[in-house]
């Protein structure tokens, strides 16, 4: 069980911001129900978030893979559970998955994608990315691009510390 209870979906306080997140969401997932404690953080999350997984112009494949590595990398089980359908829909393969925890030891990722695997170790587990790490993503992805990836890399470190600092799991009964 989480470590606080679930926000009132039914506070008036909310009813928008409720009725936007499941237009954009199709449904209200545990972690809005409890940003909706504070429904000003809660609607700037949903903005950032949004963002972030839909007016990126990186493909949805390196968005998922690099979700599904911090996920691992934070143990965060929640952020995997909800993101793994997603990464196997943007075309990230069960075996890709099930390979992220050793990525470096096998041959299922490609040039690209092992870049923003270590990109992503690298920020989340270092915080400081050195040059050569840093080197390696501009001479593959533009400017624009590597703003997304470090923002991305950045947002979902954010979520899943969130997630586990209040113990919400997706077997949390929904409010």
């Amino acid at each position: 069980m989480a470590r606080l209870p679930y926000a009132d979906l039914s506070n008036p306080a909310c009813s928008q911001l409720v009725k936007q997140i499941i237009a954009e969401r199709g449904s209200v997932l545990h972690l809005y129900q409890m940003l909706l404690h504070s429904p000003p953080i809660a609607r700037g999350w949903l903005t950032h978030l949004t963002a972030i997984r839909q007016q990126s112009s990186l493909p949805g494949s390196i968005r998922e893979l690099i979700i599904m590595r911090i996920a691992h990398l934070n143990r965060a089980p929640y952020e995997a559970h909800q993101h793994a359908p997603i990464a196997l829909a943007e075309g990230l393969s069960q075996q890709q998955l099930d390979a992220l925890e050793n990525w470096n030891d096998t041959d299922l990722f490609d040039e690209h994608q092992r870049a923003v695997l270590t990109y992503t170790d690298s920020m989340t587990l270092n915080v400081q990315v050195s040059d050569d790490v840093f080197n390696a993503i501009t001479t593959l992805f533009t400017p624009a691009e590597v703003v997304e990836l470090t923002a991305t890399i950045a947002t979902y470190n954010m979520v899943s510390r969130f997630l586990e600092a209040l113990q919400i799991h997706s077997d949390d009964p929904r409010v």
